[in-house]
């Protein structure tokens, strides 16, 4: 009889062991950003343009909506971090769900500025809540070794989001702009909440350890500074000429992301002569390769080096936004879409990733917080930047162009964003 396995023949049938829990908390968030990314995150473009023709706002209001949205999600960050230190992030998605959802069904609604900012600033704060800060926290407390591979498997949920973009531009077109928000934020609380149940933490409570291993696993042979075993305080890191490095190269690159995420549909319809289906289209391909890149950059992250991988992704950025503002045909925007996309999908799961390898997860809520309060300036100066110019000129070149500077200094930033060495609690007294 055989009690540790089933024999068939001379074959012998192993038990299947169940899937670790961490991948499930993986899955979940993916699914949230998914949501996230596809009716606003992402969708926002679109919805640029329809506002505009039906109010008249200029770009610069429109843009300083996302801005509102983006300043929001950073002022928050601290205290968002604590909430996730104190009281899980379970309960702080779950709210965010349930926020977010209220504010599409305001949204709505709204008839002027004042309404269409109110709206903005409560999606904002329930997307903040429920969506990357929160999944990230959740997934460097469930890996070590494969930390990387897991925050990029959560992101794909963002770029999964912005190939369904299309559904939405087409929900857009035949519903209106009222009724697909209503509808969103519908869809929002029904599959968000149940999601948020599997964002939770609590795997030495399941008799779980990171990565999945066994409790029995010798670690003795691991590098203590990559599985974060060195854990900082906030105030520690704050002392550490690489936490400011990390945060001014994040914040560069979110002044291409953020003015991309609002303008790039304007751009391509207003400035290039594109329908909204084609250019939904553009943005399909350049998701597409987002999603390659999102794929491969978590492998990639957990074998090489984050800082140099993240450094050659801030030049793509430069070169494929140079394409875009100088663009004279289809080939130079689909040049722009597969740079952007494969240097955004590498860069973005090492975020996170990064700061966990190099300041441990003790303090991880905290330190994360004050890092998203520091790169709100790429965020909301991005896309400000690209519409201002636009009103002024008439064209997206000029501030295209700068944000293209912008993005050369932060591969430097991130060149001399080096591991710190432990904390000074941690070093020997020389003696």
């Amino acid at each position: 009889m055989a009690d540790a396995a089933e024999v068939t023949g001379s074959r012998r049938i192993l038990p299947r062991r169940p899937v670790f829990f961490g991948w499930w908390v993986v899955a979940a968030g993916s699914a949230l950003q998914f949501f996230s990314s596809a009716l606003l995150g992402q969708a926002y473009g679109t919805y640029v343009v329809l506002l505009r023709n039906d109010f008249g706002w200029s770009k610069t209001v429109l843009s300083a909506a996302s801005s509102l949205r983006e300043a929001e999600s950073g002022i928050i960050s601290p205290v968002q971090g604590l909430l996730l230190d104190r009281l899980g992030p379970r309960n702080v998605t779950r709210a965010g769900v349930i926020i977010l959802g209220g504010g599409f069904m305001g949204f709505s609604q709204v008839n002027s500025i004042l309404t269409f900012y109110l709206a903005f600033f409560v999606m904002s704060l329930g997307a903040s809540l429920s969506g990357y800060t929160s999944i990230t926290f959740a997934a460097v407390h469930w890996f070590d070794r494969k930390r990387s591979t897991a925050i990029s498997l959560t992101s794909t949920g963002f770029a999964l989001g912005g190939m369904a973009v299309p559904l939405t531009v087409f929900a857009l077109e035949n519903l209106g702009w009222r009724e697909t928000a209503f509808l969103s934020g519908i869809i929002i609380i029904a599959a968000g909440i149940p999601l948020a149940q599997f964002i939770r933490i609590d795997l030495h409570a399941m008799g779980l350890r990171p990565d999945g291993d066994a409790p029995d696993r010798d670690t003795s042979n691991d590098d203590p500074n990559r599985d974060g075993a060195v854990d900082f305080t906030l105030r520690e890191a704050l002392r550490e000429p690489s936490f400011w490095w990390v945060a001014a190269g994040h914040t560069s690159a979110l002044f291409i992301v953020s003015a991309m995420s609002v303008h790039l549909v304007s751009f391509l319809h207003d400035g290039q002569g594109y329908s909204l289906g084609k250019a939904a289209a553009i943005l399909f391909v350049m998701t597409i390769v987002q999603f390659f890149g999102t794929l491969t950059g978590g492998p990639i992250g957990d074998r090489f080096s984050k800082r140099w991988l993240v450094t050659i992704c801030m030049g793509m950025h430069v070169a494929g936004l140079l394409m875009l503002s100088h663009a004279t045909g289809l080939p130079m925007v689909l040049a722009f879409a597969v740079l952007h996309g494969l240097a955004w999908g590498w860069r973005g799961p090492q975020m996170a990733a990064i700061r966990a390898d190099y300041f441990g997860r003790a303090s991880f809520g905290a330190i994360l917080g004050v890092s998203n309060l520091l790169i709100i300036v790429g965020t909301i100066a991005g896309p400000l930047i690209a519409g201002f110019v636009y009103d002024r000129t008439g064209t997206y070149q000029v501030g295209f162009d700068i944000l293209a500077g912008i993005a050369a200094v932060g591969s430097v930033s991130f060149l001399l964003a080096r591991r710190p060495g432990p904390p000074a609690r941690l070093r020997s007294p020389l003696i």
